[in-house]
């Protein structure tokens, strides 16, 4: 009978979120906590007892460091290692190898993905930079608002004093302009309103967002589903995810609208998709399950001189864009904790948010 340690002093190694993988002397695997299992798409509870190399093909220099840990107790660190699992599929990794003194183990192995490193990198880089220019941003509102109301209030005093229709013309393009940098204002300043957070269903989120479109796009559009119904109600604030939908989705929409007609007048399409993902990181902390959303588009795709920046206030692919609808969306998505990244290319541009469940 294996001995699961899982349930004894190695019950901690399930809570990482790196994959930790326990050897034995004769590099039998021991244990694998559940970001090992995910990421060899391989079960504890089936290869428990097994030999290490009936799951992976280790390189020479990390069967040497597994000799060298076991006969003289030598720490090992690893960079750019290449596994290849058993499907064939090769793995390029970092990993260390540390002796440990159990009954049930004496190496522990942990692994860490180059792809899932750089991402993580990335998204932390990402969220210090737009803490940063959120900061300035409301630093830069809060001075702003006090002189445009100073110059609204002295055009429409301008305005009663005025005896020519022709020159109140000019007060009234002065209050309209006026009203409208005080609304870019408003919106800018919107996602730091408190939560209110309920149980939500996401597929009945998605249908609103979707009534929408195709309210707004009725014929340049086709908005299709591909939904997972068994997922459960998850936490959050329905006002706001509804908003960050809408953002993703409506950008989408209108890069598609802005397009020349397709051959024979083919609408474009959005696909809003649902699934779950298992044992992901969000926020710099480890979720047994997420909701997966991700919204799909078949126009031009992002251009490439914003793609970096495309988060940011202000910044806008498109003419006339206030550049605000992908920062609402990520401040939105932050506040429940979860995380919105992309990929895109012409013909296809997919947004991904994932939310934790509870």
């Amino acid at each position: 009978m294996i001995d699961n340690p899982a349930a004894g002093p190695f019950g901690g190694l399930d809570l990482l979120s790196s994959a930790v993988v326990l050897l034995d002397e004769s590099l039998l695997i021991r244990h694998m906590n559940p970001a090992a299992e995910n990421l060899l798409a391989i079960s504890s509870r089936i290869f428990a007892g097994c030999p290490l190399d009936g799951v992976m093909s280790c390189p020479p220099a990390l069967l040497a460091a597994f000799d060298s840990a076991l006969k003289h107790g030598w720490a090992y660190f690893g960079q750019n290692i290449e596994l290849r699992l058993a499907n064939g599929d090769l793995l390029p990794l970092n990993c260390t190898v540390n002796p440990v003194d159990t009954p049930h183990a004496r190496l522990l192995v942990e692994l860490w993905p180059i792809d899932q490193q750089l991402r993580a990198s990335r998204e932390e880089r990402l969220l210090e930079q737009q803490h940063a220019n959120r900061e300035l941003i409301r630093n830069l509102v809060h001075e702003i608002k006090n002189p445009l109301g100073g110059i609204r209030g002295a055009a429409q005093l301008l305005e009663h004093e005025l005896n020519n229709p022709a020159l109140r013309e000019y007060t009234q393009v002065i209050i309209k302009e006026t009203d409208r940098l005080q609304d870019l204002m408003r919106r800018l300043l919107s996602p730091h309103r408190p939560m209110q957070p309920g149980p939500v269903n996401i597929h009945e989120i998605l249908e609103r967002v979707r009534s929408l479109l195709t309210a707004e796009f009725p014929t340049r559009l086709v908005v299709r589903r591909d939904y997972d119904t068994s997922l459960p109600e998850l936490i959050g604030d329905r006002e706001q995810l509804i908003q960050v939908f809408l953002n993703i989705a409506r950008n989408a929409a209108q890069a598609i609208a802005g397009q020349p007609d397709g051959p024979l007048g083919v609408p474009g399409r959005i696909v809003l998709r649902t699934r779950v993902s298992r044992q992901v990181t969000l926020c710099k902390r480890r979720h047994r399950l997420a909701i997966e959303v991700q919204v799909i588009d078949d126009g031009p795709g992002i251009p490439v001189d914003i793609r970096e920046r495309v988060f940011y206030a202000l910044v806008s692919g498109r003419e006339g864009g206030s550049g605000l609808g992908l920062t609402l969306a990520q401040s939105f998505v932050q506040q429940h904790q979860g995380t919105i990244d992309f990929e895109s290319r012409p013909g296809e541009t997919r947004f991904t948010v994932r939310l934790p469940l509870a």
